[in-house]
């Protein structure tokens, strides 16, 4: 697929992505108990929306460039975060997202494999004694970095999807760590250009013997030209209380203002895993 996310930071796509984690991690602040959030592909962190790479597409423009002006409903908050960290033209990624909410006894654990983007993510980063950066793989750190100390936490999956076989990767990465850390929260982030490898990837996760698993998918169009970014999913496994009736809000609220009338675009939160 190609997604050099400086490309595209601030698109649809991630503004899908960001909703709902900001509503995870808010489901598990509910107990008082610290926990711990891994993001296995973290990129830079945060991201320059007048940077060459995003100017050149524009996509943030058709994204959350759009969004700005709500004052209510289910994306307030995630709104008003962005605006507390720059935006525009600043655009935090899922990293400095997940650092804005953190309590003081919580912990962020950010793995990044390539050179350079490490290398800016730690110096974000530098310092901050709640953040660990790690170059590392993702898919090593999956099962290297779990159980969590703390016994709780979520656990952020978003490959680049350059190569082949990230499906499969995902969906065993994902078996892995709910056999050795059954309480984690995993959301896992996938692009839908069309729908057969997407269904595969559910029925891998379905067959897993995994519990509790449901996926939230947004898509502009119908998801038929494998050449073309349709539509994205998050596959969630033990999601919190509230949290798939709060998904379907706010993926009805992102159609609202995303949408733009293709033929077959939709939303839909469905049930992979019984608990």
């Amino acid at each position: 697929m190609n997604y050099r996310h400086a490309f595209h930071a601030g698109n649809f796509a991630d503004c899908v992505k960001h909703a709902l984690l900001l509503r995870l991690l808010r489901r598990l602040e509910v107990k008082e108990a610290p926990f711990r959030v891994l993001d296995t592909h973290a990129g830079i962190g945060a991201y320059d929306l007048t940077a060459s790479e995003a100017e050149r597409t524009g996509e943030w423009e058709r994204g959350v460039g759009r969004l700005m002006d709500i004052q209510e409903g289910p994306l307030v908050e995630w709104l008003s975060l962005l605006r507390r960290a720059g935006f525009p033209p600043a655009y935090p990624g899922s990293p400095m997202l997940a650092r804005m909410v953190l309590r003081p006894n919580d912990r962020l654990v950010l793995c990044e494999l390539h050179e350079q983007d490490h290398a800016t993510l730690r110096t974000l980063f530098r310092g901050d004694p709640q953040v660990a950066v790690h170059k590392r793989d993702g898919w090593e750190a999956l099962t290297a970095l779990t159980p969590f100390l703390e016994k709780r936490g979520l656990i952020l999956i978003d490959p680049p999807f350059e190569q082949e076989g990230e499906f499969e990767r995902m969906a065993e990465g994902m078996a892995a760590v709910a056999h050795r850390f059954r309480a984690a929260v995993q959301a896992a982030w996938y692009p839908i250009k069309h729908r057969t490898p997407v269904r595969a990837f559910h029925t891998a996760l379905a067959e897993s013997g995994v519990r509790d698993i449901i996926a939230c998918e947004f898509w502009l169009r119908e998801p038929t030209n494998p050449q073309r970014l349709n539509g994205c999913g998050v596959a969630v496994v033990n999601p919190p209380w509230k949290f798939e009736e709060e998904a379907r809000d706010i993926l009805a609220a992102l159609m609202e203002h995303l949408g733009d009338g293709e033929p077959g675009q939709g939303f839909a939160v469905t049930r992979l895993a019984d608990e």
